[in-house]
């Protein structure tokens, strides 16, 4: 029967079981002739390496790829067992054979192996100190095959000193697992009496197995362990052998020798020796072994005197590989501070080049803004000398007036900047600051403050100076605020009468008017909306924040779409569809937003979904489910008229809507005509509006004018105003001229309402 030997190269309890089993092989007598096989485990084939080193894993590999590498795999394995099987190709009578057997856990792949090829022995190693094993929790792989073994099977474990033997039964015997016999024995009781265990076949055996099966037990009985508790006992006897590190170099080819060595664990009376040649070779054994202590002893000291010198040679080793790299480190030091040194020169070259470019362009660029100092200083002096209302002020006077900027003096945020309320040569007015970040360029100031510097109209708010140095504009200060205060902002105030709401919409209308007819370039405010139309102490309308605006040198007919890359400027619910759609704004993008201001003093609320809601009011006939419920009288009919007068203005397509001069003016004249005359027939008593009256004689105008500071006065009373002074009656600052300007629009309004007084009223 065959005899296998369980193999793993660079193992030494593998070496240790190939030439235990080499030196018990039957001598070449004529027998039978002994096969051996020489078996080594491998793992499962899980996956492939690439050409790149990674593992990919076997499902994702080809079929031919994997049985490649598997072969190959095979291959390496049976030529790293050759030197195994050379110690036992030498013999005639002996049959060897490689089998490489693959499974995921050893002992395992082992039992299968034994199982399926029908050996009669399996030969397995033990090198391995028990608390190593169980420090690093190495599998025990001979204690789990000797419990797991089948009982046709013999299972060997060899270790230096001792073997550790599981013999098999006669499988007639139907004895169970749990009746074998696990034994320890030395090598020299192997060789007296059970070497013909390993390879004589299974019937030979018995008899013989029997007949030593009782010297055996009556050895020691402490070697026969109980199945209960083998395992333990097997694992403590395979790692406990190996006492001493010096005798790693022992060779089991010497145990022929020994052969002939008495039997001392026998108690038949025909095979034992006397006591007295036992205790003879008891005593020469522990004088072999006092002579293997001092020679283990002389070993371990000799050991450390090597290890003292090879201290000393690496210790020397390392100070000249020290001294090395130091030289080394030194030469790069030296390479590097040439190159620094190299690189510095460079640089200062590069400096040197760099500083006589930028003197040149610093004085290139001194001389740059020198020109455009001038040229801003005569665009400065143009404008001065056109207006003479508007002044240029200082950065120190804007700063002392607004208190450095301080917090208690600010009034408002526009989008440019913030607002502050302060005295200008003892006149109230807002300084609108400019934010650093929106105007980086001067020119464009300049060309703003120029254009707003020539607008006079009483229903602008008007620009009394400007300081270019920091970026600020000057202008009247309004003392209602604006109208947007006025409807959403009024708290513990009475509410805008409805009235004056349409007389407001009228007169800003009338200021966009004069905006859009300027010439030769028209004026778009672009972000008309409640919060840029201010009241003053009069409740009279004016436009602001006219800096906004843009001029139009190219109109863009209202059929005509046109697309332009500008910036949309203005804020959302006010701005024309068609100019967030194009980019192209025109007159009647303003008014857009005056119909969306229109259905606010209509509604008195906020912006978003308002034209919606107003639309479906009107057409569900429910208008007074949407005016505002502060104001109580309203007249239905001439509110509808207002309403979808809004409603026409908020088009979405430009050329949907009325033109400001020939249709809404008019349509919002009809409209204050009927307010008054219903309102004459309810009382006949009426109050004259207050900007109807004159600032001057307190009295209602007949023939209204404008002077230079932007006021209306009756013109004999301004007229006399301007013979004796010098300065404004209102504001009482100096004024730039002494022309005055026919108001026509007001004079129109104060005729219209006196012709709706009752007679007795008009006397």
């Amino acid at each position: 029967m065959a005899v296998a030997v369980a193999v793993r190269p660079g193992g030494s309890g593998s070496r240790l079981a190939a030439r235990w089993v080499a030196a018990a092989l039957p001598e070449d007598d004529g027998r039978a002739a002994a096969a051996v096989s020489v078996v080594y485990v491998i793992p499962t084939l899980s996956y492939v390496p690439s050409p790149a080193g990674e593992r990919v894993p076997v499902a994702l590999v080809g079929r031919e790829p994997a049985e490649a590498y598997a072969r190959d795999r095979r291959a390496r394995a049976e030529e790293a067992v050759l030197p195994f099987r050379r110690l036992y190709s030498g013999r005639a009578n002996v049959t060897v054979e490689t089998a490489v057997v693959e499974g995921d856990g050893v002992a395992e792949a082992l039992l299968r192996y034994a199982r399926e090829s029908g050996v009669r022995s399996l030969v397995l190693g033990s090198a391995s100190f028990r608390w190593f094993r169980r420090v690093l929790s190495i599998p025990d792989i001979p204690g789990t095959i000797i419990q797991a073994t089948q009982n046709s099977c013999n299972v060997f474990v060899v270790s230096k000193r001792r073997l550790i033997m599981k013999l098999a039964r006669n499988p007639q015997t139907s004895e169970s697992n749990a009746n074998l016999r696990i034994e320890t024995i030395n090598h020299e009781m192997f060789e007296q009496s059970h070497r013909s265990l390993l390879f004589d076949n299974l019937a030979d055996d018995e008899p013989h197995s029997d007949s030593v099966s009782q010297p055996h037990s009556s050895h020691s009985a402490s070697n026969v362990v109980p199945s209960s508790e083998s395992s333990e006992h097997v694992a403590s006897e395979s790692s406990g052998a190996n006492a001493a590190g010096t005798e790693g170099s022992k060779n089991y080819d010497s145990l022929s020798s020994l052969g002939d060595a008495p039997c001392a664990t026998s108690n038949s009376s025909e095979e034992c020796q006397s006591m007295d040649e036992v205790e003879k070779l008891r005593k020469e054994l522990q004088d072999t072994l006092v002579v293997y202590d001092k020679a283990c002893v002389d070993l371990v000291n000799a050991k450390k005197k090597i290890q003292v010198l090879s201290t000393e040679c690496s210790e020397e080793a390392r100070k000249v590989e020290h001294a090395l790299e130091w030289e080394e480190a030194l030469k790069r030091t030296v390479a590097d501070e040439k190159a620094k040194q190299l690189e510095a020169i460079n640089q200062v070259e590069h400096a040197r080049r760099s500083f006589t470019r930028e003197v040149y362009s610093r004085h290139k660029a001194e001389m740059a803004t020198s020109i455009i100092s001038q040229d801003r200083a005569q665009v400065v002096d143009a404008i001065l000398s056109k207006s003479r209302t508007c002044r240029r002020y200082s950065k120190k006077d804007i700063q002392l007036a607004t208190e450095n900027f301080s917090e208690a003096r600010k009034i408002g945020e526009g989008g440019y900047g913030n607002v502050y309320r302060c005295t200008l040569d003892h006149t109230e007015v807002a300084v609108k600051v400019i934010q650093q970040d929106s105007i980086d360029k001067t020119d464009e100031f300049l060309k703003e403050v120029e254009i707003l510097s020539q607008l006079r109209h009483p229903n602008l708010v008007l620009l009394l100076g400007f300081c270019p140095e920091i970026g600020c504009l000057v202008y009247e200060y309004l003392k209602n605020g604006s109208l947007e205060d006025q409807l959403f902002n009024n708290k513990g105030h009475q509410p805008l009468h409805w009235f004056l709401r349409i007389q407001i919409i009228f007169e800003v209308s009338c200021g966009l008017a004069f905006l859009h007819s300027r010439n030769p370039e028209p004026i778009v405010h672009r972000d008309l909306k409640p919060a840029n139309i201010l009241l003053d102490r009069s409740y009279v309308g004016k436009i602001g924040d006219v800096g906004f605006a843009k001029l139009i040198s190219d109109l863009v007919p209202d059929w005509q779409t046109e697309y332009k890359d500008t910036i949309v400027a203005g804020t959302l619910y006010y701005m024309d569809p068609e100019y967030q759609q194009t980019g192209t704004v025109r007159p009647k993008s303003d008014v857009f937003a005056l119909g969306v201001v229109m259905l606010q003093l209509l509604t008195g609320r906020r912006p978003n979904g308002l034209i919606m809601s107003a639309e479906n009011a009107i057409k569900n006939g429910r208008l007074h489910d949407i005016i505002d419920k502060s104001q109580s009288d309203w007249l239905i009919d001439e509110a509808e008229m207002f309403a979808q007068l809004g409603l026409k203005c908020t088009a979405l397509k430009c050329r949907d809507r009325p033109d400001l001069e020939s249709e809404v003016l008019p349509k919002l004249n009809e409209i204050l005509h009927r307010i008054t005359s219903a309102v004459n027939l309810r009382n006949p008593v009426l109050s004259v509006p207050t900007h109807f009256i004159c600032p001057i004689t307190q009295e209602l105008m007949e023939d209204p004018h404008v002077a230079a500071d932007g006021h209306t006065y009756e013109h004999y009373a301004i007229r006399a105003w301007l013979k004796r002074h010098k300065t404004s009656p209102v504001t009482r600052i100096k004024l730039p001229n002494s022309s005055i300007i026919p108001n026509h629009s007001l004079r129109a309004a104060i005729q219209q309402w006196k012709s709706q007084l009752p007679d007795q009223t008009k006397a």
